[in-house]
């Protein structure tokens, strides 16, 4: 009783083997786990992400080191005794649930077509459908590459939807309606934006709802065309994006579906964020990823999971064009900071070369954070511990207004996830 609360606290966390992750010690996930973890990588399971905070669906436990940690205490439990460590300011918004949700992901196949629900519509499903969708909160979120990353997401341009309606039969018989092709052709940018997006819902919905039979037919049929077209000219992106996908989900919806939505490739440290009813599937690399405190997924394609087409066409915002790329904001020499426009989260990836000896100071904050090492070895200390031997996996929550210094010789990568600063700096200020 009494005993001071500590600033920083080591986190064992939960691993998901789900079917798209990359494979025995060839996953990041897989390497930084069984260093968080101690346990043993299995070569021929699939490693996919590695979770860090408190959601039910995959609970990180506090390590107490030189104790005896046979009973574990979840850190939502710890959270929950001791919420002085959120800050005054995240616990009067947000009561005792940590609001973001941090994670590692390897991706060797692709994800399925999805998107989250806004808050609104998430306390909807979540009552309806409780055993699917698992709480009541959305899902904005955010990836970090950490090497070459692919995704799909948002809707293409006006331009490249009326290009691929011309080029792309397969999606016209899919569809089975040649007025709507006429439709999209007779767009134009200066159409109101209702009309666009009405046009474009019509498409897609249609498009995803289609017959399965014709289906199973149809992309087949697109397959052979686009193989026969390489022996004369060489496939574009999509095209060849679309042959990878059908490879791994043969006739599924998704593989037509593709040719709507704008792919993207982060480069290493580049960063894509995605607000709620916004369709997307990462399709391969690996990430740093952070999100709401949420697991609520609509899919519609690319998956052999439960799929919600109605939801997901009723929910999507329309909106078109190539999303944002974040690039980073300096806050140190080694340090980059991403912050997208949600009040949940923000992340830090810290980059400490080899054979530059430095420290690097996280300034406190009235806000928790989640900091994981993915590379290399250096220490860390706070105002209540005096140093601590640090390597790749270990994984650590530091208290609000602890201020954290991170030092090595011999090189480190570190990413940190916190409440956004915007939301701190104007609860501070007002």
């Amino acid at each position: 009783m009494g005993a001071q609360v500590p600033e920083l606290v080591r986190l064992e966390c939960s691993v998901k083997k789900y079917d798209w992750g990359k494979r025995g010690k060839e996953s990041s996930v897989a390497r930084i786990y069984r260093s968080n973890s101690g346990e043993e990588i299995v070569d021929d399971e699939p490693y996919a992400e590695m979770w860090m905070g408190t959601h039910a669906s995959g609970p990180c436990y506090v390590v107490f080191d030189g104790a005896n940690n046979d009973k574990k205490l979840t850190l939502k439990d710890w959270i929950d005794q001791n919420p002085c460590v959120l800050g005054e300011k995240v616990f009067k918004h947000w009561g005792s649930n940590l609001p973001f949700l941090f994670k590692v992901l390897s991706v060797e196949k692709a994800l399925s077509l999805q998107a989250h629900p806004d808050k609104d519509l998430a306390s909807v499903l979540h009552k309806k459908h409780p055993d699917v969708y698992k709480d009541d909160n959305h899902k904005p979120e955010m990836a970090v590459a950490i090497t070459h990353f692919e995704a799909l997401c948002g809707f293409v341009t006006l331009e490249e939807l009326k290009d691929v309606v011309a080029k792309v039969p397969e999606i016209i018989k899919a569809v089975g309606d040649v007025s709507l092709a006429e439709q999209v052709l007779s767009l134009s940018i200066e159409d109101e934006e209702m009309r666009r997006k009405h046009v474009l819902q019509s498409l897609f919905t249609k498009l995803i709802s289609a017959d399965r039979n014709t289906i199973s037919e149809l992309i087949p049929s697109l397959i052979y065309r686009l193989r026969s077209h390489s022996e004369i000219r060489e496939l574009t992106e999509k095209e060849e994006l679309v042959v990878r996908l059908e490879k791994q989900y043969p006739g599924d919806i998704g593989v037509l579906a593709a040719f709507l939505l704008n792919y993207v490739k982060l480069k290493p440290c580049e960063a894509l964020f995605l607000d709620a009813n916004e369709p997307h599937a990462y399709i391969f690399g690996e990430c740093i990823e952070c999100m709401a405190t949420s697991d609520n997924v609509v899919r519609a394609g690319l998956t052999p999971k439960y799929i919600d087409v109605e939801t997901l066409c009723s929910m999507l915002t329309y909106k078109q064009g190539f999303p944002e790329i974040l690039k980073g904001v300096p806050s140190s020499p080694y340090t980059m900071k991403y912050s997208p426009p949600f009040n949940e989260f923000e992340v830090d990836r810290c980059h400490i070369p080899p054979n530059v000896p430095q420290s690097v100071v996280f300034p406190a904050i009235p806000g928790p954070s989640i900091l994981i090492i993915t590379a290399g070895k250096g220490t860390i200390r706070s105002s209540s511990l005096s140093g601590l031997d640090i390597s790749e996996g270990q994984t650590f929550f530091a208290s609000a207004n602890a201020e954290i210094t991170i030092q090595t010789n011999s090189g480190l990568d570190l990413y940190r996830a916190g409440v956004n600063s915007r939301f701190l700096e104007k609860s501070t200020s007002g």
